[in-house]
């Protein structure tokens, strides 16, 4: 289990953009469950939509990729102060099946699929109380800063 400050070692973002407030499993070289949870106080609630509130598909795509992130960087035994970053440069087969709206505790897992030369390969999923609100296989490539 790693909480928010162990988190932070190992991805570069910060408020308002660090979106996994904690890691409950991870298996090396394999998967991680992690989860964020959705309050009303996030900034983007404010535009979208201030009547009707719903987190924007591509935040919780970026969620999924941060928590991918971490099992990255956790399998390679680095970090961001390494002198290394993990870039999200791609998402195939994005689907989105359920809203996540304030209150939500959204689960973010991710499992690698494939690794070569520094790009990762990740199939992810958000679920919300056992149901799917997003799955997409997501690409993260590691590259020194």
């Amino acid at each position: 289990m790693m909480d928010v400050n162990e988190i932070r070692q190992y991805l570069p973002h910060r408020y308002p953009f660090l979106l996994v407030d904690r890691i409950v499993e991870i298996n090396l070289n394999d998967s991680i469950i992690a989860y964020k949870n959705v309050t009303i106080n996030e900034p983007f609630f404010n535009g979208h939509f201030p009547n009707h509130p719903v987190m924007p598909g591509v935040l919780i795509i970026e969620a999924m990729a941060q928590a991918a992130g971490v099992l990255g960087f956790k399998s390679m035994d680095k970090k961001p102060e390494d002198g290394s970053i993990y870039y999200f440069v791609g998402a195939d087969n994005a689907r989105f099946k359920r809203p996540v709206v304030p209150g939500d505790r959204l689960q973010l897992e991710a499992k690698i699929i494939a690794e070569k030369r520094g790009i990762w390969k990740f199939e992810c999923r958000a679920t919300v109380d056992g149901q799917l609100a997003c799955s997409a296989t997501i690409m993260c490539a590691d590259r020194k800063i």
